[in-house]
């Protein structure tokens, strides 16, 4: 959600805190602030809108003198987006600033004890209580005060504090939202992740839960709610820099897009372990042992959004594959309402950021009951990667574009091949069947490369469709699944309503919204449905609907039925949503950019949900 970045050391603060914020648009945001130290006293800026607004008023920061500063993106939560509701926030006296990401959920109890004392608020954030807060304790020594409202304060932070009593110090505080620090030549970093950073250093602490840093120009400090000195090892980032860059493209989403072949190859076999070995699947970063696996009696995916579309398609590949039953969970729903978890399931909690914080509650309240937890992430490092028993790791690298694209297909790869392993240890799949599909693995790359290269055609197809209301995606089995998905990309970036049914569900009430010309969106890729779906086509077809089919190469049938068709190349039955969603993709892709919405940052959407 909200972006924080902090800088101290040798060079203008606000300069880098304006680039490091730019890196972080992607998690969405209504406003933007920063506060900096000249030594004497804390100077804010802050504005309503885009960050080109706040770097207009500041002249790229050059305003703002000083080499210490905090600045805030922020996604709008308790109170409407507004300069007054903007972060950071001051205390009466203006010595102390807070930026925050998060919600305090004891605000309001909290704001009418600080008012009877005396205390005044100029905002509707429940953020603004945290800085009056820290005033009510701060008797000079921060750490100290810091300590105290980690105590007093329920709810979720990552915090940036600068004391105008030292203006040598900044401070870093975490509970269940992201937060990093930096160590570079030049001075020292925090953020929310590591985009912001990647330009001044490749080293990063992460911070964990009820943790506190303290950073000078040229030394970083760890601390407990004890206020002890506790030891942290820096982790080295890998990603390329250009990776978090455009490189050239009109929008990251389209430059994701066409990451995904390299993002898949990687995930399919990393370069320090690969997956694939004389013809097996080798999972060795699980570190889950066979004896472990075949202990296994039931698997509950657990995610939101995209992810949980993926775990709809690993369903069915669990099941039919490995043949373990599978329950789907969204992770908001999953974490409140008493699920009966028993000896010998398995929880797996799939999340790009690794943050997100209904995955990771649900993970957590699957801990508390003693059950063993697998986390498939993308990112080194991140909360779910370090509490989950077993991590699975998706090599997609930064993916900035609030819509995922590559991040999803990588999952989709870590599922096939968790079910895969599964699969050879249960022996429920034979050595002759295995080698099919492991060659058919190792060609999905090549096959998504081509369907990219029919961008234009595409392009066309949308363009018809610029004005469309209504959107139905349809699909049976694993083509249900990716229904859901292509609904999803649609509605998110171009605003146009969508929605994914089950096929076979239409004649049970939603085959009503269908009119004259309305757009149904047909994926039919197992041949065992394809009659069936044929039948449903049909059905909506008579009825006025106009009819984009997305099916295997050789259906010749389904031409009969539709009024436009896309082909993917032929793939095991299982393999094929890595295929069909890249029409998709590009679909929804070209109907945003003709409808001229914000591709990359779609409104009232953020790419990291790190707040309930």
């Amino acid at each position: 959600m909200c972006g924080i970045v902090g800088y101290i050391g040798e060079d203008q603060a606000a300069p880098i805190l304006l680039d490091g914020l730019s890196k972080l648009e992607y998690r969405g945001y209504d406003s933007a602030g920063m506060a900096v130290s000249n030594g004497e006293e804390i100077q804010i800026q802050k504005a309503a809108g885009r960050l080109k607004v706040l770097s207009e008023l500041t002249h790229g920061g050059e305003m703002l003198k000083g080499t210490v500063g905090i600045g805030h993106t922020r996604w709008a939560t308790h109170g409407s987006p507004s300069d007054s509701n903007a972060h950071p926030h001051l205390n009466s006296e203006q010595s102390i600033a807070v930026v925050h990401n998060g919600i305090i959920e004891n605000y309001i109890r909290i704001r009418h004890k600080l008012e009877d004392k005396g205390y005044t608020f100029q905002s509707e954030t429940d953020t603004e209580t945290l800085v009056q807060l820290l005033d009510y304790y701060y008797d000079g020594n921060p750490l100290e005060a810091i300590s105290k409202i980690m105590n007093r304060v329920e709810g979720s932070y990552a915090l940036g504090i600068i004391f105008k009593d030292h203006p040598d110090k900044i401070y870093a505080v975490r509970k269940d939202s992201p937060l990093i620090v930096g160590t570079s030549e030049n001075g020292n970093l925090i953020a929310s992740d590591v985009p912001a950073v990647l330009k001044y250093t490749r080293n990063v602490y992460f911070i964990q839960n009820h943790e506190i840093a303290c950073l000078t120009g040229n030394e970083i400090k760890f601390y407990n709610v004890d206020q002890e000195e506790i030891q942290k090892d820096a982790t080295k980032i890998e990603w390329d820099i250009n990776a978090a860059e455009k490189g050239g493209y009109e929008h990251f989403m389209l430059k994701e897009m066409y990451e995904q072949p390299k993002a898949v190859s990687d995930t399919l076999n990393p370069k320090h372990d690969p997956h694939i070995v004389d013809g097996k699947i080798v999972l060795n970063e699980l570190g889950m042992t066979d004896e472990e696996i075949l202990k296994i009696k039931k698997i509950y995916i657990v995610a939101c959004g995209s992810a949980y579309h993926t775990g709809v398609t690993g369903k069915y590949v669990f099941e039919g594959m490995a043949r373990i039953p599978v329950e789907v969970d969204l992770a908001s729903e999953f974490r409140y309402r008493n699920p009966i978890l028993d000896e010998g399931t398995l929880v797996i909690i799939i999340s790009q950021s690794g943050e997100t914080a209904d995955s990771l509650a649900a993970l957590r309240e699957a801990k508390a009951r003693g059950i063993k937890t697998l986390g498939i992430v993308n990112v080194v490092g991140s909360s779910i990667a370090r509490e989950a028993d077993n991590v699975m790791y998706t090599w997609a690298g930064p993916e900035i574009a609030v819509a995922t694209t590559k991040a999803y297909s990588t999952q989709l790869i870590a599922l096939y091949l968790l079910a895969m392993r599964f699969s050879q240890i249960r022996k429920t799949v034979s050595e002759e069947e295995m080698e099919v599909m492991i060659q058919d693995l190792k060609r999905l790359p090549d096959q998504i490369e081509l369907l990219l290269a029919n961008k234009e055609k595409i392009q066309k197809f949308a363009n018809r469709y610029l004005a469309a209301k209504d959107v139905f995606f349809i699909g049976r089995g694993v083509d249900f699944a990716i229904s859901l998905e292509g609904s999803l990309k649609l509605k998110e970036i171009s605003y146009i309503h969508s929605e994914a049914y089950a096929a076979g569900e239409l004649k049970h009430g939603t085959i009503s919204l269908i009119e004259e010309g309305t757009l149904v969106a047909a994926v039919l890729t197992q041949e065992d449905l394809y009659k069936k779906m044929i039948s449903n086509i049909v059905e909506v077809r008579t009825r006025g609907a106009f009819v984009m089919a997305v099916t295997n190469e050789g259906n010749i049938e389904v031409e009969k039925a539709s009024d436009y068709v896309v082909y993917i190349p032929q793939t095991n039955s299982y393999f094929t949503n890595s295929l069909a969603i890249i029409p998709l993709q590009l679909f929804s892709y070209y109907v945003s950019l003709g409808k001229g919405c914000d591709v990359d940052k779609p409104r009232n959407l953020a790419k990291s949900v790190t707040v309930e």
